[in-house]
């Protein structure tokens, strides 16, 4: 029996990973490629909130955030969505960077760990 839960496997990887009461989700990215950073961000959140909740988990119980932005100039309006988000006491170690996205129009990919119930 294997200790390693996989939820929406595909051939190249898993939405996310759960191991040792750890969940390890892929990077998440926006619905909508032509949206603003404010909208992107609120898609990139609310796929990660029904990820955690497939995984037995939430976003009160996340312990380390990657935020990666295709301009740093986005970080406030991106900041303003994710302090909205994230329970007040319950904010994960975190870290963000300018880097260049996978997807065109893509300004916000999230990924994060969340400890599991």
């Amino acid at each position: 029996m294997s200790d390693i839960t996989r939820i929406e496997t595909g051939r190249r990887m898993s939405q996310v990973t759960i191991h040792n009461q750890v969940a390890y989700l892929a990077g998440q990215v926006p619905d909508d490629g032509h949206s603003d950073i404010t909208v992107q961000t609120q898609q990139v959140l609310a796929k990660i909130d029904r990820l955690l909740a497939e995984a037995g988990s939430d976003r009160g119980r996340l312990l380390s955030a990657q935020v990666f932005l295709a301009d740093i100039g986005d970080f406030a309006g991106m900041n303003q969505v994710w302090e909205a988000w994230v329970p007040e006491g319950t904010a994960p170690s975190r870290a963000t960077v300018q880097a260049h996205l996978a997807g065109p129009g893509f300004k916000v990919e999230i990924v994060v760990l969340a400890a599991v119930a």
